[in-house]
C-alpha cells in the first residue's frame, strides 16, 4: 500500500517537472509525453523484463511489455473516464485527445487510483495517431516473424529504429511548423 502511494507521490512530480522542462525549452505537453513521460513510466516495465530475460524467460520479458501497454490501454484509460462518468464535477461531456497539460480542472483521490479529471482537451490528432500506433505494431509483429521468433541484437537494433522513427514522426506532426510567430521589438 505504501509503495503504491510513493508511486503516485512520484508520478506527480515527474508529470510537473517533465511539463516545466517542456514549457522552459518550449517543447508541447503531447512532445514530452509521448517521449519522457512514456520513457518515465516504462523503465519498471523494462527493468523486470530484463530480469526475467537474463533468467532464460525470454517470452515473459515479451508478454510482460505487451500486457503492460494492453492493461494501461484497456484499464489506465478508461478508468478515469468511468469514475468522472459516476461523479462528475460539472462538465457534460469528456473530449479525449493529447494536448492535456493546461486543461487540468481538479485532481483526487479516489481509493488506490490517482485519477485526474479532464474538462476540456483538443482532439485534433487522435485517428492518425491509433492508425501510426497500428502501422508500428504491425512492423513490430512483421519483424519478429520475419526473424523466426528469436529476439536478436539486430531485431533488439531495429525495435530502437522503430522508436526512433516514431519519435520523429510524433515531433513532425507535434510541432507547429506552419505557425508563425513574430519576433519582439
Amino acid at each position: 500500500m505504501l509503495s503504491i502511494c510513493w508511486i503516485g507521490i512520484f508520478s506527480n512530480f515527474m508529470v510537473a517537472w517533465t511539463e516545466t522542462i517542456g514549457n522552459t525549452f518550449g517543447i508541447p505537453a503531447m512532445i514530452m509525453g509521448l517521449t519522457f513521460l512514456a520513457a518515465g513510466t516504462s523503465v519498471p516495465d523494462l527493468l523486470s523484463s530484463v530480469v526475467v530475460a537474463k533468467k532464460g524467460y525470454g517470452d515473459m520479458a515479451v508478454s510482460s511489455s505487451i500486457g503492460s501497454n494492453i492493461f494501461d490501454i484497456l484499464v489506465g484509460l478508461p478508468l478515469p473516464w468511468l469514475v468522472y462518468c459516476l461523479w462528475p464535477n460539472g462538465e457534460s461531456t469528456i473530449v479525449v485527445g493529447l494536448y492535456f497539460s493546461k486543461f487540468f480542472s481538479r485532481e483526487t483521490l479516489i481509493g488506490l487510483f490517482y485519477v485526474v479529471f479532464i474538462s476540456q482537451v483538443k482532439a485534433d490528432n487522435v485517428v492518425m495517431n491509433i492508425l501510426i500506433l497500428l502501422g508500428m505494431l504491425l512492423a513490430v509483429i512483421g519483424s519478429i516473424m520475419i526473424a523466426g521468433w528469436k529476439m536478436t541484437k539486430v531485431l533488439g537494433w531495429l525495435m530502437f529504429l522503430f522508436y526512433f522513427l516514431y519519435v520523429v514522426q510524433a515531433i513532425f506532426f507535434g510541432l507547429p511548423f506552419g505557425e508563425v510567430t513574430p519576433c519582439a521589438r
